[in-house]
């Protein structure tokens, strides 16, 4: 499996949405890959973070700019 590979199917693996076959290829490649184990920790990080963010824990700035950009990715779709 490839670095950019396992960026596509983290999401899945996280959610536990993968085959066995897929879920264990993308364990042999985090055992011989630093980066992508990295990788993987962050976004668990990331999730559990924004997990625990209420919408008025947020700057009124921060929240628009955040509006913003979701809104210009999702444009770009």
């Amino acid at each position: 499996m490839a670095c950019a590979e396992l960026v596509e199917l983290v999401t899945a693996y996280l959610e536990g949405a993968l085959s066995p076959e897929e879920r264990l290829r993308l364990e042999r490649h985090l055992s011989a890959c630093d980066g992508c184990t990295r990788y993987l920790e962050q976004m668990r990080t990331t999730i559990r973070l924004s997990g625990m963010l209420t919408e008025e824990a947020i700057p009124v700035e921060g929240r628009a700019e955040l509006l913003r950009v979701f809104r210009a990715w999702k444009g770009e779709r």
